[in-house]
């Protein structure tokens, strides 16, 4: 009778323990959170954070956009386009310190993210290594021969919209 107390207790301990330490969450009527949970205000659409960026400085924001691509090696980055205008310039996503990734079946739904847009130049290896993540094929990636000044955001937190 003990053994079964004491093998009750040390279940329902460890179910907790698995519940807290969990990177993703979802409160009850909450959107799916990776990363950084934050209380979603002031929220730029993708086409204006595109007007604001033009200056070439970083901004700190919260912004949303559709998502056009995933990471399909772990979820690492992700493309996010204008939902009103899906061929528009993509931005590339990236979550600060590596450290959470995305599900990899995550394109055509819309995010919210939290954190800082910027332009940067991406070299020709790090494109490459990029396309090959996504799946390209060894003909396309040849083709990538330039770097590329790209709209890029380090993502504290996303959240997933239902």
């Amino acid at each position: 009778m003990k053994q079964l107390f004491f093998l009750s207790i040390a279940a329902l301990l460890s179910f907790s323990a698995c519940k807290t330490s969990s990177k993703n969450s979802t409160a009850s009527g909450s959107m799916p959170t990776f990363g950084e949970d934050f209380k979603v205000k002031n929220v730029l659409t993708y086409d204006d954070l595109l007007t604001r960026l033009s200056s070439g400085k970083e901004m700190e924001v919260q912004v949303e956009g559709l998502v056009d691509g995933v990471c399909q090696a772990k979820g690492c980055w992700m493309n996010i386009v204008s939902a009103q205008n899906p061929t528009a310039q993509k931005m590339f996503v990236k979550f600060h310190n590596y450290g959470f990734f995305m599900p990899k079946d995550l394109s055509g739904k819309n995010v919210i993210m939290k954190g800082k847009a910027y332009v940067e130049e991406t070299s020709v290896d790090e494109l490459r290594h990029y396309a090959e993540d996504e799946g390209k094929s060894a003909a396309e990636i040849a083709k990538i021969t330039k770097p590329v000044k790209e709209l890029k955001f380090m993502a504290t937190g996303v959240k997933i919209k239902g």
